[in-house]
């Protein structure tokens, strides 16, 4: 078995990772976002599949580029397959050139095969099992079972969140893990929906909005879910992106926690379709979920620039360097046609992050108990290594282009 790292060794984003026994396959396929846009290396000689871990573009967004030059199928759960389907869609209409046939983008999805969790599927010399990785609705783990049994995390979190149950993690000889937060653990989920609710009675009692920019897939799911706890004390909106991921979601009942509490928080919501609405939700105080989570886009700004004095912003999810959601966070200001804008209404930060902290990815290593581990997806891959190497693990940082061979 050679394992090539195409992409996300040595840096968050773009990952892809081709495993080839004779069988070819390729793990994730994606690319660099709220950056320069940046590829992975090119796959050549051939595939015979493709695997998506999950929806988000860092994982998925390149893949109509593999069905420029191939017909394989691809493999994923049924709501990976939707939600990526409207994030790639949503990225070829902001890139002014595509970096694949128009074409392709359709085609990808034609070859589209769907995997339930738990349920392991017999390819040539292979078979492959995807688990619930407990990180966005769909996203899963990947086995691959070649003599030697591989797992793939892709993106996951252990900690049960309202929309995941937490992953489940199955026994493996190679390990192939994320480790993006390898160097600090996130606060207690309850205790952070304790304070998110209370912050936002507190703004609302004030008579100022609740504005929570938010990533369209997962995490305003999840906040819908929180807030429905505040059942008739304000009028949630959700506008953006946000809307269509959430019923999308709704069409994968089997991939959601509490289907019945995540329906109910959807009824209860508000979903915006005018600038009337727009307007409506800025004249009383109201809670207002809106994309772009990273203020890089979508309808954020209408109501970011017209908030009143009693208003908060609050913030639940990591922000790149220089996009506007990280120098409002850091310098108090947005980027408005290119000119600084300062922002007056508070701001407050909240680790609602879906990823694994570094606890979790110590139990992973600890549950699946394999061989040999490769850290993979994180700004500090290589001194995440030589600690497991202190505990006694076999374990590598591989950069881009590398190759492993495995006996």
């Amino acid at each position: 078995m050679e394992i090539t790292f195409l992409g996300g060794a040595g840096e968050v984003g773009r990952s892809g990772i081709l495993v080839d026994n004779g069988y070819r396959v390729l793990l994730d396929y994606g690319i660099k976002i709220h950056n320069e846009t940046e590829y992975p290396l090119k796959v050549k000689g051939g595939l015979d599949a493709v695997v998506i871990s999950h929806a988000h573009l860092d994982h998925s967004g390149f893949l109509p580029a593999i069905y420029d030059h191939y017909a394989c199928p691809f493999f994923a759960t049924y709501p990976t397959a939707l939600l990526a389907e409207l994030l790639i869609k949503d990225s070829i209409k902001i890139q002014e050139r595509i970096p694949f046939r128009s074409s392709s983008y359709k085609r990808a999805f034609k070859h589209y095969s769907p995997l339930e969790y738990n349920t392991g599927f017999d390819v040539e010399g292979a078979k492959l099992t995807l688990y619930d990785a407990g990180h966005i609705t769909g996203s899963s783990l990947v086995k691959l079972e070649m003599g030697k049994a591989l797992l793939y995390t892709g993106d996951f979190k252990l900690e049960p969140t309202r929309m995941e149950k937490g992953a489940d993690i199955p026994k493996a000889d190679i390990l192939i893990t994320e480790t993006t937060y390898s160097e600090r653990e996130h606060p207690p989920r309850k205790e952070l929906e304790k304070r998110l609710s209370a912050e936002v009675r507190r703004t609302l009692e004030n008579g100022g909005n609740a504005l929570l920019p938010s990533f369209a897939v997962g995490r305003s799911q999840e906040l819908l879910q929180i807030l429905y706890d505040l059942n008739n004390e304000a009028t949630v909106y959700v506008d953006g992106m946000a809307k269509t991921a959430s019923e999308l979601v709704r069409q994968c009942p089997r991939f959601v926690k509490n289907f019945k509490e995540y329906e109910a928080s959807l009824g209860w919501a508000e979903f915006v379709d005018s600038r009337e609405q727009r307007a409506k939700a800025l004249k009383e105080p109201s809670v207002i979920i809106t994309t772009a989570g990273m203020l890089e886009g979508g309808p954020v700004f209408n109501y970011l620039l017209n908030l009143n004095s009693k208003s908060k912003i609050i913030m639940t999810g990591y922000c790149v360097e220089n996009t506007n959601g990280w120098h409002l966070l850091n310098k108090g200001l947005v980027y408005v046609k290119g000119k600084p804008k300062p922002i007056e209404t508070p701001v407050e930060y909240m680790d609602f992050s879906a990823h694994a902290g570094r606890g979790d990815l110590l139990e992973l290593i600890k549950r699946a108990s394999p061989e040999r581990i490769f850290c993979v997806h994180g700004d500090h891959t290589e001194q995440f290594a030589e600690e497991l190497k202190g505990m006694g693990f076999d374990a590598s940082a591989p950069k881009i282009g590398d190759k492993e061979r495995i006996f």
